[in-house]
């Protein structure tokens, strides 16, 4: 389960040699930041805002070749969660920073002087990262110092319009032909099963001669990948995005519209969202009038270089139904309770008896992002200013509510093939259980309800949570239940409490896919013998797809799946984002055909 508008809208496929300039450069300016002592390059870290690079360390001494994903587990085998972690390609340190000083300090007492892999780790604090804004600024000023004026007029005259630069950041594709960008998305995928054939063949030798008949016949990937599922719409399909307000790359002051470049790159310039080609003629719409409403109001845009300022995002949601919510991003600063009020109501007057009473706006929200002190979006005050509470939207049949901070898919119509692929997939009859772990609002198991005994569903947004509860009132449906609360927690218990033998579990996680606790349990529950996974990033799930797969061993018990069936769903067209959905099976070693179980120790 993803939003890909809560990160920037889109992320440019990066290639081997650019991931290894981009390594190159940002370790340069860890050691540039190392030297620095300019006390402003470092004017972001203040006591009453959020940022983990105060509680950061840098672990020495790391075995050589481990990656991203070895270093999380050990801190995970050990009862450490970092907030990030950034290793520089085949260096034997790493920078981690965690989300509060008692997991810092805890984790400083623990790895320092543990052994792993032969190596003897060392820790120390690590100095925070300059602000890139600022860096940047330094070095143009420098560079510049020594450029005619000539020069650096004909490098600005050849500049693309900022309609075509900003379509290229959050919508790398728009140039490419729709089946080409099929195409590309199908490949992508083509090379993620190949890629998890090779690592099953290395973790589960029993499955090996299997393989070998997969890989055979189906172009070397582990399991026949049927044709990619375009989406319905290819443009103005987008439901939710999230716009940054500030400069826009024009010079003009008070624009919402979406971030040119990256901020670590040393831009804050926005291009506002009329001429990209994802977004809603709804969504623009409220654009428009929430930019001429924060332009008649006495306060600036929030800087990120300054901390000074106050707009700061304005989230859009919209519906086939026609309703729209608005969310925006304020910070208070010093501001007393009666300005702040005088500000909503005005916003109010606005949208409901103002010029933006027309902007299609049905649920507006006033969201008070100042002294952040979590890095979640959803544990800030979100205050409803008008409006309905809550937006509708319809889908395969069904009516769902959505609150602010609640996920749903972000291409309604692509979601629709998405789950009903799920529902042919899943195999199920009036006996079946199903998990629907992750579950949002609960619009895959509500979809497939009606057609089995029982869904539970788990969701760490309470928000979610709620609205999925209403959701099944609201669609006649008492056969399922909803828990709130983190799937490594929740899921290990109602997992060993079912006694049902017809249990399949439907996975739709968030980027980084399954915490392993989650995988370890599925692994365990022999009961549980099919599994859908839905990933909306494939390569960061391959570590899930590995543990599920792998031979048992000391730290996996139970049988193993093997990979069944896979498709690749288009919801995010003009890009390279694809959604993956796999079909997983448990292996039946009563099954004499079937290879024997062999056990490692991992």
């Amino acid at each position: 389960m993803t939003d890909v508008s809560a990160i920037p809208v889109v992320d440019t496929p990066v290639s081997k040699e650019d991931r290894m300039d981009s390594e190159k450069s940002e370790h340069k300016a860890e050691e540039e930041d190392k030297a620095s002592s300019d006390p402003s390059m470092y004017r972001y870290i203040k006591g009453d805002l959020f940022t983990s690079e105060i509680y950061k360390v840098e672990i020495q001494n790391l075995p050589k070749f481990i990656g991203f994903n070895d270093l999380k587990k050990f801190l995970a085998k050990h009862g450490l969660n970092p907030h990030k972690i950034k290793l520089f390609g085949r260096q034997t340190f790493a920078f981690v920073t965690f989300k509060n000083e008692e997991e810092r300090d805890k984790a400083m007492k623990m790895v320092h002087g543990m052994q792993w892999k032969g190596q003897v780790l060392s820790v120390r604090l690590a100095k925070p990262k300059a602000d890139p804004i600022l860096r940047k600024r330094r070095q143009e000023e420098a560079e510049g110092a020594g450029q005619p004026s000539s020069k650096r007029q004909e490098a600005d005259e050849d500049e693309e319009p900022f309609s075509v630069q900003i379509a290229n950041v959050v919508t790398p594709l728009w140039k490419v032909p729709y089946e080409e960008q099929l195409q590309r998305k199908k490949q992508e995928v083509e090379g993620v099963l190949q890629r998890l054939a090779k690592e099953i063949g290395s973790t589960n030798k029993a499955m090996l001669p299997w393989l070998f008949a997969q890989k055979g016949k189906y172009n070397k990937m582990c399991c026949p990948l049927e044709a990619i599922r375009p989406s319905p719409s290819q443009t103005e399909y987008r439901n939710k995005c999230e716009f940054l307000i500030s400069r826009g790359a024009d010079g003009e002051d008070k624009t919402i519209g979406f971030r040119l470049g990256k901020y670590k790159g040393g831009s804050c310039a926005v291009v506002g969202p009329a001429e990209t080609t994802h977004v809603s003629a709804e969504a623009k719409r409220v654009v428009s009038e929430f930019q001429k409403f924060i332009r008649t109001t006495p306060y600036s845009v929030y800087s990120p270089e300054t901390y000074e300022g106050h707009w700061k995002q304005l989230t859009v949601r919209t519906t086939r139904t026609k309703q729209a919510m608005a969310m925006v991003f304020f910070n208070p600063q010093k501001l007393e309770e009666e300005e702040l009020d005088a500000l909503k109501s005005s916003l109010r007057k606005y949208f409901t008896e103002g010029d933006g009473k027309d902007s299609g706006v049905t649920s507006l929200y006033f969201v008070r992002e100042g002294q952040r002190t979590s890095p979640n979006l959803e544990d800030l005050p979100c205050e409803h200013v008008a409006g309905e509470g809550y937006i509708h939207e319809e889908l395969l049949g069904l009516k769902f509510r959505i609150s602010p901070h609640s996920f749903f898919q972000v291409n309604t119509g692509a979601a629709e093939v998405l789950y009903s692929a799920v529902g042919e997939w899943a195999q199920l009859d009036q006996e079946s259980t199903v998990l629907d772990v992750c579950c949002g609002t609960g619009t895959i198991g509500l979809s497939l309800a009606k057609r089995v005994k029982k869904v539970i569903g788990i969701e760490l947004c309470q928000e979610a949570v709620e609205d999925a509860k209403v959701n099944a009132k609201l669609n006649g449906l008492s056969n399922v239940e909803f828990h709130c609360g983190k799937a490594e927690d929740v899921f290990p218990n109602i997992l060993n409490a079912l006694v049902s033998p017809n249990v399949t579990a439907i996975v739709d996680p968030p980027r980084a896919g399954l915490h392993s606790k989650v995988v370890l349990a599925i692994r365990r529950a022999e009961h549980l013998k099919r599994l859908v996974y839905v990933a909306c990033n494939a390569k960061a799930a391959m570590n899930n797809f590995i543990d599920l797969c792998r031979a048992p061993s000391n730290r996996v018990h139970g049988a193993p799946f093997r990979p069944v069936r896979a498709m690749a769903v288009d919801l995010f067209p003009q890009t390279m984002h694809v959604e993956m959905l796999l079909l997983l099976e448990r292996v039946d070693y009563s099954d004499k055909q079937e290879t024997a179980a062999t056990t490692d120790v991992s």
